[in-house]
């Protein structure tokens, strides 16, 4: 038995060195001409674009020749980078994948890691960012199965940074802030002050995005202090640009006084024209509103503004060019000039919508509902509509961010769970060693039953979920067939009655002159215009997207009171009950509240002419109970006629079964008291019996 043993030893060993591969020199012919053809593409001045391209082919074809992969592996490394420098993007994927694929089959995590970190750099200067976010991650993951060293901790503070970059583009500021945080006690160990100006930067960056201003300011100032510290060669452009951020988180927060002491101390940098002339113009631009704004001195502003703008007129940067004539429009509205200051904010908001600034375009449409008063209704609409368009172009950015973060982190797992099944096969030929052939059969059948007994509850698992989508598939078929024949009767029973009747009407009219008959014509087109309104709201509701935007529902209520209040000027409060679990509420009480809300502050603001209203949402035994109070001029509610807006609300509260109660006196302004019986949503899962709220 002994013998066996020293036989079965001696195989394994010689089995191992006979896949070992010869090792190539450095001094190889090949290697040396591979490194020639890469060094002369990047470096050749004379050569075309077309020749390094080509050059750079012909290392790749030398490159997979090479007998040793380690060799080969670096060599496709250089080479890929080099295509990325001369940005062939065709190149560069093609050998960044061949170079991913070869670092993972022989387990080189620096390799892998580069070249993660290459197609990361790729995708961020194409604006690819999510697909670049998910290399980042999976660069940090490579780096992080180094050794720990100076070196693999500053790969890995790098790629924090750079992650934390893109979760500023996503406005995922907490994930970002926890990147950055990461990336600064890396940079701090090893006393890298360059790297850590640049983490605590974008820490300020992302501050500011919370509106934290105080961190923002504090975070900046411990950028500075680094900068200061470390042998950046542009170290004076780097500071004035930090003194730039902090000026402007002054700016935002309306701190007018400090934000005209910081331009004004940009501004007297020496050089700062010749040298950073585009940060020149926005300084110029901030002291303008910010004179404009502390001191109330419209003619030193305007003139430092006028200054701003030729600058801006000579870089031709269209994006900084919104700002300057929304500034302008503030100034000539000060000086009294409407009828221009009107036309600048119209410019302001063409040059930021074309240039997707949507913060500026939504400042710009907030300026002319105060200025044109005459178009206020459409600017304040438009807004709502904007900044309805932002939000859901925003949440979809999230939820497919989020999306990749996951999946990302799924994929380091699967790694790390691989990476430790490969561990374990090592410590199982070690035990086939010394234990004998039988022991590792015992090991693999029982690793075996494990996975399968595995599959199988993922199996169940998934079939369990698929059965469940079936199951919600169907009731929104159900549903939307039912809706769709509620609008059809609607439609059919209603508006085209009405129509219908109008219509022959005015046929009787069309030859008549008299006076009363023109009276009863304009009534009859009034009553159209409310029909007009009646089939918008149809189709309003009609649109699956309102639908959405009730995952959160007192979120929901809170964003649309907050966009009529900007839109309006109106002052709202809002008060709930806390412990009603809004969420789990049926769809149609839900999305119906939320209109009688809209609808009803629409009215406040339209026709009320209010300065104040209350909403407030409170439960009362088995019901819920809505009151919205304004103190506008008021009406008679015993009037027979009654305006859309107000048979609206009256359809909705049918709809839900409420009890509605208006109390309203000319003069005294309107309150409306909804009683609505609270009903909730619940389904079962599979052959569980409990009934799960959603």
């Amino acid at each position: 038995m002994r013998n066996v043993t020293h036989i079965l030893i001696f195989l394994f060993f010689w089995s191992c060195t006979q896949n070992i591969p010869k090792e190539q020199t450095v001094s190889d012919p090949t290697i040396d001409s591979i490194q020639e053809l890469i060094r002369t593409a990047r470096t050749a001045k004379e050569l075309t674009e077309a020749d390094r391209k080509a050059y750079l082919n012909d290392a790749v074809s030398k490159s997979m020749k090479l007998t040793n992969d380690t060799i080969k592996l670096k060599q496709l490394s250089r080479v890929s980078y080099a295509f990325m420098q001369l940005k062939d993007s065709t190149g560069f994927r093609s050998s960044n994948t061949e170079v991913v694929k070869m670092a993972s089959k022989l387990g080189e995590n620096k390799a892998l890691g580069y070249s993660h970190w290459d197609l990361a750099s790729f995708l961020m200067a194409n604006g690819v960012l999510d697909s670049a976010f998910y290399h980042y991650r999976k660069a940090l993951s490579s780096f992080e199965q180094l050794p720990t060293d100076s070196t693999s901790q500053s790969l890995r503070g790098r790629m924090l940074y750079s992650m934390a970059r893109v979760q500023d583009s996503y406005k995922d500021y907490l994930g970002g802030e926890a990147s950055a945080t990461a990336a600064i006690e890396l940079f701090n160990e090893l006393e890298d002050n360059y790297r850590l100006y640049n983490a605590y930067n974008i820490l300020g960056i992302l501050a500011n995005g919370m509106g934290n201003n105080e961190k923002a300011i504090e975070s900046y100032e411990e950028a500075k202090e680094y900068l200061d510290k470390s042998n950046a060669k542009n170290k004076t452009e780097l500071v004035w640009q930090v003194q730039n951020n902090i000026a402007n988180v002054h700016l935002n927060s309306n701190d007018f006084v400090k934000a005209k002491q910081a331009y004004t101390a940009i501004l007297n940098n020496k050089g700062l024209i010749d040298k950073k002339t585009e940060l020149y113009e926005k300084a110029l631009g901030g002291l303008a509103y910010s004179t404009l704004k502390a001191d109330k001195d419209v003619e030193r502003a305007d003139e430092l503004l006028n200054e701003a703008l030729l600058v801006n007129k000579n870089s031709g940067k269209a994006y900084d060019r919104a700002r300057l004539n929304y500034y302008k429009a503030e100034i000539l509205a000060a000086k009294g000039d409407t009828l221009q200051a009107i036309a600048r904010a119209k410019e302001s908001y063409a040059i930021a919508r074309g240039t997707y600034n949507n913060g500026r375009s939504l400042d710009a449409l907030q300026l002319l509902t105060q200025l044109d008063v005459a178009n206020a209704y459409t600017h304040a609409d438009e807004y709502y509509q904007l900044n309805e368009t932002i939000k859901e172009e925003e949440r979809t950015k999230r939820d497919k961010f989020a999306r990749i973060r996951m999946e990302t982190d799924d994929i380091i797992e699967e790694n790390q769970i691989l990476t430790k099944e490969k561990q374990a096969w090592v410590g199982a030929a070690l035990l086939l060693i010394i234990f004998g052939v039988a022991f590792m059969i015992i090991v693999s059948l029982y690793v075996n039953n494990n996975q399968l007994k595995f599959r199988q509850k993922q199996q169940e698992s998934n079939q369990e979920i698929y059965n469940l989508m079936l199951s919600q598939r169907g009731k929104f078929e159900e549903g939307k067939q039912l809706e769709q024949k509620r609008i059809s009767e609607e439609l059919h029973d209603g508006i085209l009655g009405e129509m219908l009747g109008i219509r022959l009407i005015l046929s009787g009219l069309n030859e008549r002159e008299d006076q009363a008959s023109i009276e009863q014509r304009a009534a009859l087109i009034e009553k159209l215009r409310d029909l007009e309104e009646e089939i918008r709201t149809i189709s309003h509701e009609l649109n699956h997207a309102s639908y959405k935007k009730f995952h959160n529902f007192i979120v929901s209520l809170e964003d649309m009171i907050e966009d009529i209040q900007k839109s309006s000027g109106i002052s709202c409060t809002f008060e709930y009950d806390k412990k009603i679990p809004w969420d789990s509420l049926l769809g149609d009480i839900k999305i119906n509240a939320y209109r009688i809300v809209q609808e009803s502050l629409k009215n406040c603001v339209k026709h009320a002419k209010s300065q104040n209203a209350s909403i407030s949402f409170q439960s009362l035994e088995d019901n819920l109970k809505l009151t919205i109070t304004d103190n506008g001029i008021g009406f008679d509610p015993n009037k027979k006629k009654k305006g859309i807006g107000l048979r609206n609300i009256i359809s909705r509260v049918k709809k839900i079964k409420g009890i509605l109660d208006i109390d309203s006196k000319p003069g005294k302004g309107t309150t409306i008291k909804i009683t609505i019986p609270a009903k909730y949503v619940e389904f079962e899962v599979s052959d569980k019996k409990s009934a799960i709220n959603v």
